[in-house]
């Protein structure tokens, strides 16, 4: 899990999540600490708050891939059609040709929420509608399969399900192609959509917050759920240089490291031994020290004991020298795609200079160790690390750098 690599580069992106539809949107909700969610009001479930994305429920796909419809494959399209990030995708398609680009996604439900509407509509025999398609939509391999071919691509394509962490993986398996020679650029992302079933499964594991979820606060009672869906164009270092957008985001990819502790099926190992690990070899991968890494993005969900293990992890690589913060008071936790969606605002946070401090918190935890930001903060850096820890000890984290 631990190689050295040469910096990759993320050349375009964006991303949607209850912050708003790309990144001028996103970055403005992270100045002003606008966070996107709201009383939870989905298919009849009303506990707790939710981070919903404007308008996905009206958005159409192409008419030649209408055999796709789904939530989650309209949150998806609805991300390649935001800040010109299809357009570079093509430009970098006629560059390179169609066979060179891969496409590694992430997601944890897929449109489990197609197959939960088609059971609620069996007929008395049992029988579900006969419009119902679970090969292109509920099927693992559905977000990968539409992105191939929503952008005509013809490169290696896959889908990573790892829980939580499963957008962040896509990031080293993309990696792992263009490494390998198998491909000059991926595109990289994730998809995440409400559905019954995270919705009630949360609740039953009661780690749903009554309120909007507050990471790292004395008084952090679970999590709030959110969707969310990012796309990055990720090329070798060599290749072309495409020019983003005026609302793109530039940045690259250093190191990453992932582990699997296997401590438990949902409750996360209580010393973080698979998360310090997975941090040290991202650390290791990018050949920097810990000292290098100038801020962290956590995972912190909210929950009492991911937000304890993950401060107990960070301080044991870094002390209290580092700030980190979770920006999941704005999305909410957006489940498989909050890997792709925290690499966006960890490279805004490098564009731009700022740190975005945990939301809603009125007091840290006093026993955590490691320097939690509670406002926004103005600091250059170079370095951030990313975190994603998933259920049944899936841990992964990147390190991103500002592109020159």
């Amino acid at each position: 899990m631990t190689a050295a690599l040469t910096a990759l580069r993320l050349t375009a992106g964006t991303g949607i999540s209850a912050m708003g539809l790309g990144v001028a949107q996103t970055l403005a909700a992270l100045r002003t600490r606008r966070t996107g969610l709201e009383p939870c009001d989905f298919a009849g479930i009303t506990h707790g708050y939710a981070g919903s994305v404007a308008g996905v429920e009206d958005h159409a796909l192409p008419l030649r891939l209408a055999a796709y419809a789904c939530r989650n494959n309209r949150l998806v399209d609805m991300a390649l059609r935001t800040d010109g990030v299809a357009d570079a995708i093509m430009a970098a398609r006629a560059h390179y040709g169609a066979g060179r680009i891969g496409v590694v996604m992430g997601t944890s439900t897929s449109g489990v929420l197609a197959s939960e509407d088609a059971f609620c509509a069996m007929d008395a025999q049992g029988r579900l509608p006969a419009n119902f398609d679970y090969e292109h939509t509920q099927d693992l391999f559905s977000l990968a399969r539409y992105v191939r071919a929503a952008l005509d691509l013809r490169g290696p394509a896959l889908c990573v399900s790892m829980a939580c962490a499963s957008s962040s993986r896509a990031f080293m398996d993309a990696a792992y192609l263009i490494r390998a020679g198998l491909c000059d650029a991926v595109v990289v992302g994730g998809a995440d959509s409400l559905c019954r079933m995270t919705l009630r499964g949360f609740a039953a594991l009661e780690l749903v917050s009554a309120g909007r979820c507050r990471p790292c606060d004395a008084r952090r009672d679970g999590i709030s759920i959110g969707e969310a869906a990012g796309i990055v164009l990720l090329e070798r270092p060599d290749g072309r240089t495409i020019s983003g957008p005026p609302a793109g985001f530039h940045a690259t990819v250093l190191g990453y490291g992932a582990s699997s502790d296997g401590h438990h099926m949902s409750t996360p190992h209580p010393h973080g031994a698979g998360a310090v690990l997975a941090m040290q070899r991202a650390l290791d991968s990018a050949r920097l020290p810990a000292a290098a890494i100038d801020y962290i993005n956590l995972h912190g969900t909210g929950t009492r004991a991911n937000d304890a293990m993950e401060d107990k992890a960070v301080s044991t690589l870094f002390g209290a020298h580092v700030p980190c913060s979770s920006t999941k008071g704005w999305t909410g936790h957006t489940l498989g795609a909050c890997g792709v969606i925290e690499a966006m605002i960890c490279a805004l946070a490098l564009e731009h200079g700022f740190m975005p401090g945990c939301l809603g918190v009125e007091a840290v935890d006093p026993a955590f160790r490691a320097d939690v930001l509670t406002t926004n903060e103005a600091r250059p850096m170079r370095h951030v690390m990313s975190n994603a820890f998933g259920f049944g000890g899936a841990n992964c984290s990147l390190i991103f750098g500002k592109a020159a």
